[in-house]
């Protein structure tokens, strides 16, 4: 039995041949996104592949065989009460149809993984989208929300406005401005200018950039812009937070 991981964890997996029985102590998902797999949860077994997953419940004992070459997105589950709900519903539905939404979101998601983008923390923004996804509900609110957090923090440099996030989130500017402050306790574009002066500085002191690239990769008009909102954040220029900060042997 494998012990929980701390936090929602995603990984791409291929399978061999025919596994014996086992079990986890947590919940976790198999969905594949190439070629195909057996699930056998012994009373229960099904194919899976581009059109069908499994959920696979805490301690529920399964095995797996497959024929040919296939890879999947595993998810780890540990036990979370805001997604017991969710988990509760999936429990007595194991084995899922993958509508077009959840397929798309599923490629995405894996090209995280390949990129290396898939870190705990961006995993878990994408968990809710997710779940609310392959249980062909509209996504909720706060689901929109986490899955947006993830898309902006995964390239803060993008155009993003207020009026783009609210439109990559289905909610409209003020419904977005409201749980943006009932969730982070600020607006979205103070958010996004946060997100977007800490990318700076982690490029500033570990990489030897030049200050106006860096500055056109955080989504800053120009250096001067950058320099600016420095100052007003945080009292320095960004010359003088790379000396004091730049990591030994940046490249």
């Amino acid at each position: 039995m494998r012990s929980p991981p701390p936090q929602p964890s995603l990984h791409l997996r291929s399978y061999r041949g025919h596994s014996v029985p086992h079990d986890h102590d947590f919940a976790q998902l198999v969905l594949p996104v190439a070629g195909a797999l057996h699930l056998d949860f012994g009373d229960r077994a099904a194919p899976l592949d581009a059109a069908r997953g499994a959920f696979v419940p805490t301690r529920q004992p399964h095995a797996t065989h497959t024929d040919g070459p296939n890879r999947s997105l595993i998810l780890d589950l540990p036990g979370d009460p805001a997604l017991s709900p969710l988990l509760e519903q999936l429990a007595h539905r194991p084995f899922l149809a993958l509508s077009a939404p959840a397929t798309r979101l599923l490629d995405f998601m894996a090209l995280l993984v390949e990129q290396g983008q898939a870190s705990a923390p961006a995993v878990q923004l994408w968990v809710p989208l997710l779940l609310d996804t392959l249980l062909l509900q509209a996504p909720r609110p706060a689901s929109r929300l986490a899955a947006l957090r993830a898309r902006v923090e995964a390239d803060p440099g993008a155009g993003w406005t207020v009026a783009r996030m609210a439109q990559f989130a289905a909610l409209s500017p003020s419904r977005l401005h409201e749980l943006f402050q009932a969730e982070l306790h600020t607006p979205p574009r103070a958010w996004l200018q946060g997100l977007r002066l800490a990318r700076a500085r982690e490029l500033l002191a570990h990489t030897r950039l030049p200050i106006a690239e860096i500055a056109s990769r955080c989504g800053f008009a120009d250096q001067s812009a950058l320099t600016h909102a420095m100052r007003r954040a945080h009292d320095i220029t960004p010359a003088a937070w790379r000396r004091q900060n730049a990591a030994p042997g940046a490249p």
